[in-house]
C-alpha cells in the first residue's frame, strides 16, 4: 500500500520548487519508509532548480539533508524498527566496494546514480505522481517530502532523544564543512586558515578549523550578517574580500600565506579557486567544496606555482568524511556542547515555503533554512 503525501519538486530546469501530491511506495527489502520531521535547505538542491546540476528524471523531488521517524520497514530488512529515529546521509554506503572497504565511503560506488532520480540497481523510483508517472528522488532520499522511501544504505539510526530539527543538518552541510577543514585540509594546531564563503558549508568549516586548533581562522564573505555569524562560530577574523584575507594571512606567516584556503562558496567559479590558490604558502592546500556549473572547465592557477611551490589543489565530497561513522561522531560532539547546530538555523519554513527559503538564501538572509514538517 502506498502513502499519499505532499512533496516539493521541480518539473524542469530552470524552474522553481512547487508543492505536489505524490504516492510513496511501500519499502522493499533493505528499504524503510520514513515520516519526515525536518530537512535542511541546501544550496545543492537549488543547483538542481537552476540547472547547474542536471538530473536524469523530471519531475524531481528535492532535499537530501534530513531526518525523520521510521513508519514501515521492508521485508527481511535488518537493523531498523518502526518508530526509530533516523538521519539520512545524502551519500549511500554499501560497505563493500573498494571505497567503502578502504575507509572512503563518501566515494561509494552507489553514488554514481545519485542524480539519476532512480534506485541504484534499477530504473525505477519509489515516488510517483497521482497518474502513476515517476518522480525522481534527489540522492535517492528526497527529504522535501512528508514521507519518503529510502534504501538503508542511506539511513543512520540515532537515539530517540535526538532533536531532528537541528541534527538533520548533519546529513550534509555540517559534515561537509567540518570535514573540509578537519579531514580534507587536515588543519593542525597553530594553522592559519582562510574560509571563502560563509553559508551552510563555510560556517561549519569555521567550526571545524577552530576545533582542530587553528590559530587564525579568517572568514571571507561580502554579507555582514554572515561575517558576524562566522565570528560567533569560531572565526578570529571576518572580512569582505579575499584580498583582505590574503594580507591578514601573510601578516601572520611572515609573508608566506595561509596554510590552507577552503572554497565553500555557494556558486563556485574558477576565479574563486584562483584567488584561494594565490593566498596559500608553499606546500599549502586549497580544498574546493563549493559547487557551481558542474560542466565548467578550467581553473586559473599558475602551473609554475603548482610545481615549484608544491601547492596542493584538491576537491572534497562531504568533507572527505565517512557518513556512517562521522555523522554519529558529530552528533556526539553536539551533545557534548563542542559543535554548534542550533545557532546555524536562521529560519524555519513549511513545505509550501521552500521556494521562498531559496529566495532568502540568495538574498544572504540565512546560514541555514530548515523545513519543518507537521
Amino acid at each position: 500500500m502506498s502513502i499519499t503525501c505532499r512533496t516539493s519538486l521541480v518539473r524542469q530546469a530552470p524552474g522553481k520548487y512547487e508543492t505536489a501530491t505524490i504516492q510513496v511506495d511501500d519499502p522493499r527489502q533493505d528499504e524503510i519508509r520514513v515520516k519526515m520531521v525536518a530537512s535542511g535547505l541546501c544550496h545543492s538542491d537549488d543547483h538542481i532548480a537552476t540547472g547547474d546540476i542536471p538530473v536524469g528524471t523530471y519531475p524531481f523531488a528535492g532535499g537530501h539533508e534530513g531526518g525523520g521517524i521510521v513508519e514501515s520497514v521492508g521485508p527481511n530488512t535488518k537493523g531498523f524498527e518502526v518508530g526509530d529515529k533516523v538521519l539520512f546521509s545524502f551519500l549511500p554506503a554499501c560497505g563493500h566496494c573498494r571505497w567503502c572497504a578502504t575507509g572512503h565511503s563518501n566515494l561509494c560506488d552507489l553514488g554514481a546514480n545519485l542524480l539519476a532520480g532512480t534506485r541504484w540497481e534499477e530504473d525505477s523510483t519509489r515516488l510517483h505522481l497521482e497518474d502513476g508517472s515517476n518522480v525522481g528522488q534527489m540522492c535517492g532520499i528526497s527529504t522535501f517530502s512528508e514521507y519518503t522511501t529510502v534504501a538503508v544504505d542511506s539511513a543512520i539510526k540515532v537515539p530517540q532523544d535526538t532533536n531532528l530539527e537541528v541534527t538533520c543538518l548533519l546529513g550534509c552541510s555540517v559534515g561537509t564543512g567540518w570535514g573540509t577543514a578537519v579531514n580534507a585540509a587536515a588543519v593542525s594546531p597553530g594553522d592559519t586558515v582562510i574560509i571563502q564563503g560563509i553559508g551552510g558549508i563555510g560556517a561549519n568549516a569555521v567550526q571545524g578549523a577552530a576545533h582542530a586548533g587553528a590559530a587564525n581562522v579568517i572568514a571571507v564573505d561580502p554579507v555582514a550578517f554572515k561575517r558576524e555569524k562566522a565570528l560567533e562560530l569560531g572565526a578570529t577574523h571576518a572580512v569582505e574580500s579575499m584580498e583582505e584575507a590574503t594580507e591578514i594571512a601573510k601578516g601572520f606567516t611572515n609573508g608566506q600565506g595561509a596554510d590552507s584556503a577552503l572554497v565553500t562558496i555557494g556558486i563556485t567559479k574558477p576565479e574563486h579557486v584562483g584567488e584561494a590558490f594565490a593566498a596559500i604558502r608553499k606546500q599549502g592546500t586549497v580544498v574546493v567544496t563549493g559547487l557551481g556549473d558542474i560542466t565548467e572547465i578550467g581553473v586559473p592557477i599558475p602551473i609554475g606555482e603548482l610545481t615549484l611551490f608544491e601547492k596542493q589543489l584538491k576537491g572534497a565530497l562531504f568533507g572527505s568524511s565517512n557518513p556512517k561513522a562521522d555523522i554519529p561522531r558529530m552528533l556526539d560532539l553536539y551533545n557534548a556542547g563542542k559543535l554548534k547546530l542550533d545557532e546555524l538555523v536562521t529560519k524555519r519554513y513549511k513545505i509550501d515555503e521552500i521556494a521562498q527559503g531559496y529566495e532568502d538564501m540568495h538574498a544572504g538572509k540565512n546560514i541555514r533554512g530548515v523545513v519543518v514538517f507537521d
